[in-house]
C-alpha cells in the first residue's frame, strides 16, 4: 500500500507518495535524495510534517522521510567540559556549550532536553511540532525567542552542488521567518543543527509581553528556565497549539500566515488601534490575527471539515476528513478578505506541495 501523506502531516491532509523512504542515517538521507535527483525523480523531503499542506493527488515521485536522530555535546567556545550522552548530566558550568543535533529529532523532545541541562536560548519555543531540522529553514520562532539567536552552524547537502556544505549563523541570511534555505527551496537538505548555549537555571530575558504577565516578571528580566518553559505550553494549550490527538483545534499547521511586514506609509493606513511593531530597518510589523479577526474571521469562522481554531485565529484547522482542496479555500478567503479590507497581502508560512492559493 502506498504511505498517505496525510497520516504524516499535522495537518491531516495529502494523497499517497508514489515512492517512500525511511532514512534513519545522515548517510542514508544523503543517498537517498543524492539517487533520485541522479535518476531525475522529484524528491519531497519530509521531517516533522507540521508545516506543510500536502494536496490531494499526493506526491508523484520519492518522499524521504527525516528520521535521523542524535544529540551530541560537542566542543564549546568557551570553555572545556566532558562529554556526556543525550540525556545524561550537563557540561561543565562555565560559559556556554555547543550542542549538535541531528535533523530528524523531534523538536520540543529536544527543547525539553535543553531545559533539563539547564542551557539557555530556546526555552520559550516550548510546545513548537516539527523536526530540529526544518527550524532553520523557517528561523522558527515565537515568545521572544528565535532560533536564529543560538543557532551556530547549519550542516547540510547541497543538491545542486552535490556536496555537503556547513554556514555558520551569519550565512543563513536569518529574517523574520526567513532565511536562505527557504530563498533556495528544495536546494539544501539540512542534515544536522548545531547550537551555541548559555548554561545556568535561569532563562533569556524575556522579551514577549504576554509571556512576561504570565511569569510575573518585568519585560526584559528572566525567570527559572522550568517556569518558562511550563508557561509557553500552558499558553499554547490554550491556543490550540500543542499537538493534541483527541483537540481537533490541534490539527493544523500551526500559524497559517506570517505576521506582515509593511512599510511606513502602508502601515500609516490601518486602524489606529492596528497593532504596530517598528523595526531597526523601518520596516513596521503588525498582527496577522488581528488583521484576521478585524476582517471578520473570528475564531470557529468556517464549516467543518475546515475552520478556524475555536482558540486563534491564525490557525486552520482540519475538523476530521478535510481534504487539501478544503484548506485552501478558507485559507484563500481569509486571505482576499484581509487584503479587500485593510489592503494587505497575508503570506501562508506552510510550504505548499502540489497546492497553492493562487
Amino acid at each position: 500500500m502506498p504511505e498517505l501523506l496525510a497520516d504524516h502531516t499535522t495537518l491531516r491532509v495529502g494523497g499517497p507518495a508514489r515512492r517512500w523512504v525511511e532514512a534513519t542515517t545522515t548517510e542514508a538521507l544523503v543517498a537517498a535524495v543524492s539517487e533520485a535527483d541522479a535518476a531525475g525523480e522529484p524528491v519531497l523531503v519530509l521531517s516533522g510534517g507540521s508545516n506543510v499542506v500536502v494536496g490531494d493527488a499526493g506526491f508523484d515521485g520519492t518522499v524521504v522521510h527525516v528520521a535521523t536522530r542524535g544529540v551530541r555535546i560537542d566542543g564549546g567556545s568557551f570553555c572545556a567540559f566532558d562529554e556526556t550522552t543525550p540525556g545524561g548530566g550537563a557540561a561543565a558550568a562555565c560559559g556556554g556549550v555547543l550542542v549538535e543535533v541531528n535533523a530528524g529529532e523531534g523538536w520540543d523532545a529536544f527543547v525539553a532536553w535543553t531545559v533539563a541541562q539547564e542551557f539557555v536560548g530556546i526555552e520559550a519555543l516550548s510546545g513548537i511540532p516539527g523536526a530540529v531540522g526544518s527550524t532553520p529553514i523557517q528561523n522558527v520562532g515565537a515568545y521572544g525567542q528565535e532560533v536564529s539567536q543560538t543557532i551556530w552552524r547549519v550542516h547540510t547537502w547541497d543538491r545542486v552542488d552535490r556536496t555537503h556544505r556547513s554556514f555558520a549563523n551569519a550565512d543563513c541570511r536569518f529574517d523574520y521567518r526567513h532565511s536562505r534555505f527557504k530563498a533556495e527551496p528544495g536546494r539544501y537538505v539540512v542534515l544536522s543543527v548545531t547550537f551555541q548555549f548559555l548554561q545556568g537555571h535561569l532563562g533569556a530575558k524575556i522579551g514577549y509581553a504576554e509571556l512576561a504577565r504570565t511569569l510575573g516578571v518585568d519585560l526584559g528580566h528572566r525567570a527559572p528556565l522550568t517556569a518558562v518553559r511550563e508557561a509557553v505550553l500552558a499558553l499554547r494549550r490554550g491556543k490550540g497549539m500543542v499537538l493534541d490527538p483527541t483537540d481537533p483545534d490541534t490539527w493544523s499547521a500551526g500559524s497559517f500566515f506570517t505576521n506582515p511586514v509593511v512599510d511606513a506609509d502602508a502601515a500609516a493606513l490601518l486602524p489606529p488601534e492596528a497593532p504596530r511593531f517598528p523595526r531597526a530597518d523601518g520596516m513596521v510589523k503588525t498582527s496577522a490575527a488581528w488583521l484576521i479577526d478585524r476582517a471578520g474571521f473570528g475564531k470557529g469562522y468556517g464549516t467543518p471539515p475546515v475552520t478556524l481554531s475555536t482558540k486563534h485565529t491564525l490557525a486552520l484547522t482540519n475538523r476530521g476528513g478535510a481534504t487539501a482542496a478544503d484548506v485552501v479555500a478558507l485559507a484563500r478567503e481569509v486571505r482576499d478578505g484581509v487584503r479587500a479590507r485593510f489592503g494587505v497581502t497575508l503570506v501562508p508560512e506552510p510550504v505548499f506541495v502540489g497546492v497553492g492559493l493562487d
